[in-house]
């Protein structure tokens, strides 16, 4: 379950964001239905999605039984001004998140955007020594190029530190640029894929002209798919096509497509029939004709999103995330 959509409506990133009890009521039927991974980050509504996870679980759940990811954001411009290190930054991340949170420990500890402006081998450094005090399990990184990870994993290697044993990219039937070579590079690792916008911002879960909320009112959600509206329109209707065929809903197909590439999608949920259609997707099985009849439309895609200014020239990550969520943490 992907936790973007909760936390504090005054700090909220999006319209929809969903305050304190109704986020709760869908992560606690997220537990009842058997969803076990939750994915959020200090950087959505200030901390307080965070927050209201760690109460939903502490209250309706094992911890044992959870995984529990969070991410951390780069070093602010202030923090670099202070000369906070890299390594230090991700032990006042950490403990930020244990308090948000308010648990022990973190099961995936996630990078949240390469950071050009912090050597890699502080980052590293600061990761490995959460992950050797006990405060973090796993660590994984998000928004990255094939050439980034394995990077960072060499060095890790090289250097006696933890690996990242988990990548968030962006993946879904109308975005499948990862298949270039991040997905082969994972296969060839053993890395886990946990992509996020698994139903392209509601796009796969209904036909043009059904949107939703978030497709109306997040200017984020618009703008990701604007220039491939046409050429995404033909998978769409297939999609449609193959939850008519077989009695389901289009979330439903559009997932276990995506169940059959990936570790664990990342899957948003605002309402209880978001819940409903993640959970149920795991009992379709597609057979290969219908994965290919899926896939053949499938045109190249420019990149977008966090991952369009993923480039050198983007020298100061506090205004990429700002520029793309309207938030500062």
């Amino acid at each position: 379950m992907g936790c973007m959509g909760f936390g504090d409506p005054e700090n909220g990133m999006h319209t929809w964001t969903l305050p304190e009890k109704e986020s709760i009521e869908i992560i606690t039927n997220g537990l009842h239905n058997g969803i076990n991974f939750f994915d959020t980050a200090i950087g959505y509504q200030n901390g307080t999605s965070e927050q209201y996870v760690g109460k939903a679980i502490r209250e309706n759940a094992s911890r044992e039984e959870v995984v529990v990811a969070t991410k951390f954001l780069p070093r602010s411009q202030e923090d670099i001004g202070n000369n906070v290190s890299g390594r230090q930054h991700i032990h006042n991340m950490v403990e930020k998140s244990l308090i948000n949170l308010g648990l022990d420990y973190i099961d995936l500890y996630i990078y949240h955007m390469w950071d050009y402006n912090t050597p890699l081998y502080d980052l590293l450094e600061g990761l490995n020594e959460v992950i050797e005090e006990g405060k973090v399990k796993y660590i994984g990184i998000s928004n990255c190029f094939a050439w980034q990870l394995a990077k960072a994993n060499a060095l890790a290697e090289m250097e006696g530190f933890a690996k990242f044993v988990s990548i968030q990219g962006h993946y879904n039937l109308i975005f499948r640029e990862e298949e270039r070579e991040m997905i082969p590079l994972c296969h060839t690792d053993n890395i886990a894929l946990t992509p996020y916008s698994a139903l392209a911002s509601g796009r796969l879960s209904r036909l043009p002209g059904e949107e939703s909320k978030r497709l109306n009112e997040d200017y984020y959600a618009k703008l990701k798919y604007q220039n491939s509206e046409q050429q995404d329109l033909k998978i769409i209707e297939r999609v449609n096509e193959l939850a008519q065929n077989y009695g389901v809903s289009m979330t439903e197909v559009s997932l276990a497509w995506l169940l059959t590439k990936v570790t664990a999608p990342i899957v948003g949920a605002t309402k209880m029939h978001h819940v409903e259609g993640a959970v149920s997707s795991v009992d379709l099985t597609l057979t290969e004709e219908d994965i290919s009849y899926l896939e053949e439309p499938y045109i190249a895609h420019d990149l977008v999103g966090v991952m369009a200014d993923n480039k050198v020239s983007a020298s100061d990550n506090e205004k990429v995330w700002i520029k793309h969520t309207k938030n500062k943490i």
